[in-house]
């Protein structure tokens, strides 16, 4: 007998949708035997891993306040990856971005101005779509590979930052720490719910959603993003520009990154500081194809992921796992959701091997 994978001739749809399901399940059920064999009760694992971080009104705020930049950074990739453009360094250009957006402070710390806020916001997202747009030049004027170019950037970007906080934008009063100045009030989020972090980079990222799914459903470049992505030559026919597309891709997701860059810098961190991010921009790729690249999903899969970074703080605290715990559960739900999608697309059969006769 010989196996043998072949494409299906039309994916089931339903399947389509119910794939995450499935891929969260099985997340589940074989993180209970990973906890089984650390020698934790698994009940009581899931139960500080999805239920303790969320059952007070400070923890579900923490909630939003974690799934912000994973929603920003999502939907700008999602735009990148309907159109078969593999924007890998969202990482990186939230860096930049935070670093652009609050470089505008540390220029102009003395200044108390109602406007240093929204030019900060501009600003990282110039700074997240200049970064973007490296790999597009690269792509489009050398045919470079944008997975390998914007991946290697991310850590042009964090390089970039530590040099800064280790050195011109060293806070003078900071006792020698890396790190730039505390942001003033206004150069600070505001505070949307008293007595939690919920600031107003959550108002912006559900602009992003609505308005990118307006873009996506109403406009002639979203169509022409659907049409280059699911149809390469059929948009070359209608006269469509892919390389248009592809600057257009990741300038708009270099853009949405940075915005997620100054809401982090000017909202919970309310600094520059070598590390910025637990690496909101790489998981971000998790909740893109979790959410199906749909705006809708994107939410769900967002909130969905930030509960895997408080359970595994909470797991840390109350049980004595490792933190790694948190990347492992996030690389399994990556690692079921794509096998769930090959069996969506192929199947498996099982040919008989006829004798060779001379």
């Amino acid at each position: 007998m010989l196996l043998k994978i072949e494409k299906r001739p039309e994916p089931s749809r339903k399947m389509v949708y119910v794939t995450p399901v499935l891929a969260l399940l099985l997340t589940v059920v074989t993180s209970m035997a990973l906890f089984e064999f650390l020698g934790v009760n698994p009940v009581e694992a899931l139960r500080n891993f999805f239920i303790v971080p969320i059952n007070n009104k400070y923890g579900a705020t923490e909630l939003l306040v974690k799934a912000t930049p994973l929603i920003l950074c999502a939907i700008g990739l999602s735009v990148g990856f309907r159109a078969n453009v593999w924007n890998i360094g969202a990482e990186g250009q939230l860096t930049f971005g935070a670093i652009v957006g609050g470089g505008v402070f540390v220029y102009f710390h003395d200044v108390d101005s109602v406007f240093l806020l929204p030019i900060m916001i501009a600003m990282g997202a110039l700074g997240g779509a200049i970064w973007g747009g490296i790999p597009a030049f690269l792509k489009t004027r050398f045919n470079a590979n944008e997975i390998l170019t914007s991946l290697m950037l991310v850590y042009v970007a964090l390089l970039l930052l530590s040099f800064l906080v280790h050195g011109p934008w060293r806070d003078p009063d900071g006792f020698n720490f890396p790190e730039s100045r505390v942001f003033s009030d206004s150069a600070t989020m505001p505070v949307l719910l008293e007595g939690t972090r919920l600031h107003f980079g959550t108002i912006l990222a559900l602009l992003a959603v609505f308005g990118t799914w307006i873009m996506l459903a109403k406009t002639l470049v979203g169509f022409q993003v659907k049409v280059i992505g699911a149809a390469p030559k059929a948009g070359a026919y209608a006269g469509f520009s892919q390389k248009k597309i592809i600057w257009f891709s990741l300038l708009f997701g270099g853009a949405l990154a940075g915005i997620a860059g100054v809401s982090e810098v000017a909202g919970p961190v309310g600094q520059l500081l070598p590390s910025i991010s637990p690496g909101y921009g790489f998981t971000a790729i998790i909740v893109a194809f979790l959410g199906r690249l749909h705006p809708a999903g994107i939410i769900f899969a967002g909130l969905l992921m930030a509960l895997t970074y408080l359970g595994g703080e909470t797991a840390q605290i109350n049980l004595g796992l490792p933190v790694a715990v948190t990347g492992v559960f996030q690389g399994m739900v990556l690692f079921y959701l794509l096998a769930c999608d090959v069996l969506v697309n192929y199947r498996f059969r099982f040919n008989k091997i006829g004798k060779v006769t001379s």
